[in-house]
């Protein structure tokens, strides 16, 4: 077994996306067992159409002692703020000091297509929702009026110890300061290893920096940049993430996908993405590469470097024992 801390890309911690595509959740204690035994430190969810952020993580807290847990990340428009606190102040109770927050606008898309709620003054609903979570997370009685929403007499049932840690999904200047300011990090997400020296100059020193690196560890290129092109159209032409990538200086190289995209032709739009956006995007290659392609994402800057496995890449035992950090 890996010791904590110990692992061959000099960061203390390397974390992986759960729950696993195509395994049951009922099947997971096993695999967090596995990852721990393979030197992963981290596991951490998103919250989509899959599965809620919250449950895979309880299933990780009872299955391993040692796993770090986050969420990465659940929205601040889908759950009352109450409830929120709620569910963070559970899994922080069952897994003391090894549960992380992280929580963000998301998009209109699932905001306000899937979940029926208005996505109003995204970057103000985080803002008031990281303070009142700063607030009821303590324990303490929350009467007041914020920005975006008002709070009467909440306060949490249960006595928690310590509070969990708090972070900040961000992608543009403002939510990223709001991180440096706010929170204990921040968390990124379709950004290259080249990308994160800028991000991380806007949320500032001594913060953590979780970022989802997207995975498709095969030799086969061109079935990973298919695979890669599939899931860079269905992200970046979300108005945020198009956003986003403007302001990461991508916009030329990207537009005639969005053009493409924007007329309806979703193979044009496919066709469009140029291998080079792909290869900066998707982590491919080897397992020797891919660990090589995530060590320059640490090096500039990311503290807790979390994979996120794409289809494609064989075996899943054989791939996260291949990219786990005491591989060599």
């Amino acid at each position: 077994m890996v010791a904590p801390g110990c692992n061959t890309l000099g960061v203390e911690r390397y974390g992986i996306t759960v729950p696993f595509d195509d395994v049951s959740l009922a099947e997971h204690p096993g695999w967090y067992r596995r990852l721990d035994e393979l030197g992963y430190t981290d596991v951490w969810t998103g919250e989509a159409n899959g599965t809620d952020g919250f449950t895979p993580l309880a299933l990780a807290a009872v299955a391993s002692d040692r796993l770090q847990l986050g969420t990465a990340v659940v929205p601040v428009y889908t759950r009352g703020p109450g409830l929120l606190a709620m569910q963070a102040a559970t899994l922080a109770e069952l897994a003391p000091d090894r549960f992380a927050l992280g929580v963000g606008s998301s998009s209109d898309v699932i905001v306000e297509r899937w979940n029926a709620t208005p996505f109003h003054e995204p970057y103000k609903r985080v803002r008031d929702t990281v303070r009142f979570l700063r607030l009821a997370l303590t324990g303490e009685k929350v009467d007041a009026e914020f920005e975006t929403f008002t709070v009467r007499g909440f306060r949490l049932g249960r006595k928690l110890e310590r509070p969990p840690r708090l972070y900040v999904a961000a992608l543009r200047p403002g939510m990223l300061r709001l991180a440096g300011r706010l929170a204990d990090g921040a968390i990124l997400n379709w950004l290259s290893a080249t990308d994160v020296t800028k991000a991380v100059a806007e949320v500032g020193e001594g913060k953590d920096i979780v970022a989802r690196i997207f995975v498709c560890p095969t030799e086969d290129a061109e079935r990973a940049r298919y695979v890669g092109r599939v899931g860079i159209a269905a992200y970046l032409n979300v108005a945020v993430y198009a956003a986003f990538h403007q302001w990461l200086g991508r916009g030329p190289r990207l537009e005639p996908m969005w053009t493409a995209w924007r007329s309806g032709d979703r193979k044009a739009a496919l066709a469009a993405i140029p291998d080079e956006v792909v290869d900066e995007l998707i982590v491919h290659g080897s397992p020797e590469e891919c660990r090589a392609h995530v060590q320059r994402y640490v090096d500039n800057g990311v503290t807790v470097p979390v994979l996120a496995l794409l289809p494609g890449g064989g075996d899943l035992d054989q791939v996260v024992a291949d990219l786990a950090p005491s591989a060599s």
